[in-house]
């Protein structure tokens, strides 16, 4: 009896069809006579999904008591007994009731593959365990019921169920999914556009991960090592040199003319670890990839055309871009060249584009340093052993071993020449070797003391000392010249990557870069000067260290950044090849310098536009909108002083009224102003404190004519407390408020509704006015805006400009959004009190 096979049914969240789907699979099963039967199917009461229910076998549940209350699960003994080829087992994470067979649903549909049954189930994305945090992040809410995601990857098949968010809310909102009465809270928070847009955006590239696993698998086990296109991979073969920039751009527009094309950079590295590329190039060309979307990776191969194909295939690569060879026109004569090569061996299933540069034909160059410093110390110590050694090795030699023999001699010379290249490098080397075959000739080579040889066998022997000791200098010597450049490379390359690293974080700290090229260079000093012109004083921009110098001329160090601007060091002098790094961080440090004064300008300039833009709304405002309260005042207090029209008592508590309610329109405007100037001066400072929603959203009403008419309220006991400013945040939701029902029809009330997510309280006000287009959503909450019909003595258009502002000022957020069935939702969140999180949703 073999294993059974699963197919998943996967969605990107509640409501998109998984059940319809496997119950429509199902159907098409039992019409073709499979033994197809329903081990658990959860309906949750949508008409359409019940109806598919009929005609397919039910197996009967069981019935579990737990803590005074019956659930229903599967009955896992009861299928086993029937038997059927086919089980269909929806919710694939469900956590059973204790007291089950198994934990989890997943091991119950384990338990029925085992057995030889084949298995339909569904499961959302967020269910997935390694999935959590990501979920989370994006709706707020912790997912319980989660399962392995070996568990789904195991599947025989794996089918996703697609819909579009704004075709899901419609679903929602016709009350296909869940019940009326929670339809608006489940739009107004998991169901939003942006949660399902994310999730499904999650669902697609976990299938597509899987797919590409699948043909991974496929080609693996048939292999096929031809490649397929089912998509465009384009791969880079970058070199270290300027043009790489150019291939990368290219092969980016490549990629761009066919629907999911992918860029793969790749840089061929030899095995033995010497290599021609420039580390900091190589960064930049990376940045660039990584900017454009593709991806950058690092090969090692002595054959590069070789190592270019075999990457290719392995990927699964459609094309090749590489740029025409740099050598110059005598050095063809060495071989075609790696591109000529790759273009003849591609075969017909890799196109190659061979690009043209401004490079090309200029050649290579040399191939990095000529050397790198062994340091002062070592030096000498090489050339002591490559002198002082022969002499004492002689001494020792002729005075204690005499009959050692000439073979042995000269490998005890060839040992100090060996060690001479360790420490000191070649020049050492080569001093030791003639100088050691001169004593070798002088004191152990008949005739004695004399340089001369009798025995031809002997110059043959001197000869090739001479020839072995300055070949195993130059190696040791290379060798140890490599290993310390590649070191200091290295070390080059992520000074640099931090650098680039800087750039794309968009890092502006001035003071942290000097201090990281203090540290780098073991400094006492660092600062950045700039002067005005050429005659003008140098002037510090910025520094860090004790004593930094005034003038580029007193350190130790200075980097010129252009003719008016210097990086100038104190504490040691610096080696003339580090200075290609300390110009990498003075254009940095000047470029952090720009940005900080483009930035300080661009603030100074949204400051003064702001004010200009708000002083001239006020005085709109002050001409129209306050002007007409006071007239109204102004013509019911003459009416009354007027002395030739007798007045009756209505008459004259009609024109107090009037008078009374354009005094407080008259407050409430004067009010607004002064908020908003206190906005806009940066003198609000709020009082923290932890409260409740309850002590404030009452309190905000308070304003209104008739708040039980025109307002629902519903905020639950068991909300944690929030971290705010009292009196801000009642001012806030009375703005907010008072706006709902402004623009809200006469018979609707204002829902006013608060719940918890994750760290955060949210407070809703649901109106059913007109509602506000998208592209005006922002717009309202700038000074002096309103939008639609509203009579313009109504305000001057501050309630939630302030309203944002005192949000904001508190650490929460207000923002609005779209009532289901029309009207607008305005979103008031709020921090939680550290400590006193939301319960589980």
């Amino acid at each position: 009896m073999g294993r059974g096979k699963l197919r998943i049914y996967l969605g990107a969240a509640p409501g998109v069809g998984k059940t319809y789907a496997m119950l429509s699979e199902a159907h098409r099963r039992v019409e073709r006579g499979t033994d197809c039967v329903v081990a658990f199917v959860e309906h949750h009461g949508r008409p359409r999904t019940e109806v598919m229910l009929h005609g397919v076998e039910q197996v009967p549940r069981v019935e579990l008591g737990y803590r005074g209350a019956v659930f229903s699960e599967m009955d896992v003994g009861a299928v086993l007994a029937r038997r059927p080829a086919v089980a269909l087992v929806d919710e694939l994470a469900h956590t059973n009731v204790p007291g089950s067979r198994n934990a989890k649903r997943w091991q119950d549909v384990e338990e029925l593959l085992a057995a030889g049954i084949d298995v339909i189930s569904t499961v959302n994305i967020q269910h997935l365990e390694s999935l959590g945090d990501v979920v989370e992040s994006i709706t707020g809410v912790r997912q319980r019921e989660t399962v392995p995601d070996e568990v789904v990857r195991r599947a025989d098949q794996i089918e996703l169920v697609d819909m579009s968010p704004q075709a899901l809310r419609r679903r929602m909102a016709h009350g296909n999914i869940y019940q009326s009465d929670k339809v608006d809270a489940a739009l107004s928070n998991y169901f939003r556009p942006g949660n399902l847009t994310a999730l499904r955006e999650l669902a697609l590239l976990w299938v597509a991960d899987r797919v590409d696993e699948y043909l991974k698998e496929y080609r693996s086990e048939h292999r096929v090592s031809r490649i397929w296109g089912s998509r465009e991979r384009i791969v880079v073969g970058l070199t270290g040199g300027p043009e790489g920039r150019t291939l990368i751009r290219r092969a980016a527009r490549l990629a761009e003319k066919g629907a999911g094309g992918e860029v793969l950079a790749v840089y061929i590295s030899r095995s033995d670890g010497l290599t021609a590329a420039s580390p900091k190039e190589l960064t930049v060309q990376r940045t660039l990839v990584e900017d454009l979307g593709g991806t950058y990776h690092q090969v090692v191969g002595d054959d590069v055309s070789t190592a270019i194909l075999e990457f290719a295939r392995g990927v699964n690569a459609t094309q090749i871009v590489l740029g025409v060879s740099r050598r110059k026109a005598w050095q063809y004569v060495f071989g075609p060249g790696v591109s000529a090569t790759v273009a003849r061996e591609s075969g017909p299933d890799l196109d190659v584009h061979l690009v043209t540069h401004d490079e090309m034909g200029k050649g290579r160059g040399l191939p990095g340093a000529h050397g790198g410093r062994l340091g002062r110390t070592r030096v000498v110590r090489g050339w002591l052993v490559g002198i002082l050694g022969p002499v004492l090795l002689t001494l020792l030699l002729d005075l204690a071993a005499p009959e050692v023999g000439l073979a042995n001699d000269m490998l005890l010379f060839l040992t100090l020449t060996v060690g001479a290249a360790l420490l000191g490098g070649l020049w050492p080397a080569l001093a030791s070797a003639v100088f050691g075959s001169l004593l070798l000739n002088w004191f152990f080579t008949p005739p004695l003391h004399h340089f001369s040889i009798a025995d031809p066998e002997n110059i043959v022997a001197i000869v090739i000392f001479v020839g072995v000791a300055v070949a195993v200098a130059s190696v040791v010597d290379l060798a140890a010249r490599r290993t310390h450049q590649a070191a200091r490379l290295r070390a080059e390359s992520e000074i640099l990557s931090f650098l680039a690293g800087s750039v794309l974080r968009g890092e502006t700290s001035l003071d942290a870069l000097l201090d990281r090229v203090r540290e780098t260079f073991a400094m006492e000093s660092v600062a950045l000067l700039e002067r005005e012109d050429e005659v003008a004083p140098w002037t510090c921009a910025g520094s860090v260290g004790p004593a930094p110098v005034c003038r580029p001329e007193d350190a130790q160090v200075d980097m010129p950044v252009g003719d008016d601007m210097a990086l100038a060091l104190s504490g040691r002098v610096l080696p003339a090849e580090d200075r290609r790094v300390l110009a990498a961080f003075a254009a940095q440090a000047a470029v952090v310098l720009d940005r900080q004064r483009l930035q300080e300008e661009a603030d100074r300039a949204h400051t003064l536009a702001e004010g200009n833009r708000i002083r001239t709304a006020l005085l709109a405002a002050v001409s129209h909108d306050l002007r007409t309260p006071l007239a109204g005042i102004k013509a019911a207090v003459s009416s009354l002083r007027s002395d030739d029209v007798a007045w009756s008592e209505e008459d004259v508590a009609e024109l107090l009224a009037a008078i009374e309610e354009g005094a407080d329109r008259l407050d409430n405007l004067v009010g607004n102003l002064l908020d908003m100037s206190r906005l806009q001066t940066g003198t609000v400072q709020p009082l923290i404190r932890a409260i409740d929603l309850e002590e404030v959203v009452p309190m905000a009403l308070g304003g209104l004519p008739d708040p039980e008419a025109s307002v629902l309220l519903d905020i639950p006991q068991r909300l944690p407390m929030v971290s705010v400013d009292k009196g801000l945040l009642e001012r806030a939701v009375a703005n907010v408020v008072e706006n709902a029902v402004k623009y809200s029809p006469a018979a609707a009330r204002v829902l006013v509704a608060a719940s918890a997510m994750a760290d955060r309280v949210e407070i809703r006000v649901v109106d059913r006015g007109p509602g506000v287009p998208d592209e005006a959503k922002d717009r309202i909450f700038e000074p002096f805006q309103r939008y639609g019909d509203v009579p313009r003595g109504a305000g001057v258009g501050l309630g939630l400009a302030v309203a944002r502002g005192f949000t904001e000022a508190i650490g929460g957020t207000l923002t609005a959004e779209d009532t289901p069935g029309g009207g607008l939702t305005m979103v008031l969140s709020l921090r939680c009190v550290p400590g006193r999180a939301a319960p589980d949703a």
